[in-house]
């Protein structure tokens, strides 16, 4: 039986071995940047303008099936396409916040831009929620997808001290395993064969596109299930109260 090997495109292995980039369905990492690493930064920025009252946010430059998944505590995939996530923003103004302390960086790896900040708001009584966020561009400079972490030890994908901008291997960030990221639209395809691979090999792909595939129903169930201590696990209350 003839063994296929996966190897990033700028690899090359043996006579068996399979380009993942030159397939219809290739990951994040085939992209390279087209634009600055202070556009990805500038652009990872705004996102969180979107969510910062004392700020006028310009339009997001979306891809048209940007999705956004935040890591438990949170509530897993909490926007799906450009208009879904655009309701989303309009729903977050009834929890007013402001977004401070943004560090975002530029990239030539995907994800292309990565945030470190913290949220306050209004109905938290003072208390901030550090998030580690990071985004995929596609060619055109849209974002494509958005990963988020509490900026907790014990919940990133990578160890703060040593790698605080998940430079690293053993980052367990979904991103890089969502076929479909690494084209130039960095569009899915959720009926692809590749995604019905990816599902079957990773409980967490299935997962997303379990979701992905009905967005509204599987969001309000995540939300109605959520536990009540959901902001003191995530934004680390427990520890400093």
């Amino acid at each position: 039986m003839l063994a296929i090997l996966f190897v990033a495109c700028n690899g090359t292995t043996s006579d068996t071995a399979v380009d993942v980039c030159a397939t219809a369905d290739p990951p994040m990492s085939c992209l390279e940047p087209t634009q600055t690493a202070e556009y990805y930064a500038d652009v990872s920025s705004r996102y969180f303008d979107t969510m910062d009252y004392t700020v006028d946010a310009e339009p997001m430059p979306y891809g048209e099936l940007v999705a956004r998944w935040e890591w438990p505590p949170w509530l897993k995939l909490t926007g799906f396409t450009a208009e879904g996530i655009e309701d989303s923003d309009a729903l977050l103004t009834l929890f007013p916040s402001i977004v401070v302390d943004r560090d975002c960086r530029g990239f030539d790896v995907q994800p292309f831009g990565r945030c470190r900040v913290t949220f306050y708001y209004d109905a938290h009584d003072g208390r901030g929620c550090p998030i580690y966020e990071e985004f995929v561009f596609n060619d055109a400079g849209q974002v494509t997808w958005i990963e988020a972490w509490s900026d907790q030890p014990d919940l990133l994908p990578m160890d703060a001290d040593s790698d605080p901008w998940a430079q690293g291997t053993g980052v367990t960030r979904l991103s890089g395993r969502i076929p479909g990221l690494g084209n130039p639209e960095g569009r899915i395809d959720l009926d692809s064969q590749a995604m019905a691979d990816a599902e079957a090999a990773d409980a967490d792909v299935a997962d997303f596109a379990y979701r992905a595939r009905d967005f509204g129903a599987t969001w309000l169930e995540e939300l109605g299930n959520a536990p009540d201590d959901m902001w003191d696990v995530g934004c680390g209350w427990e520890a400093t109260e």
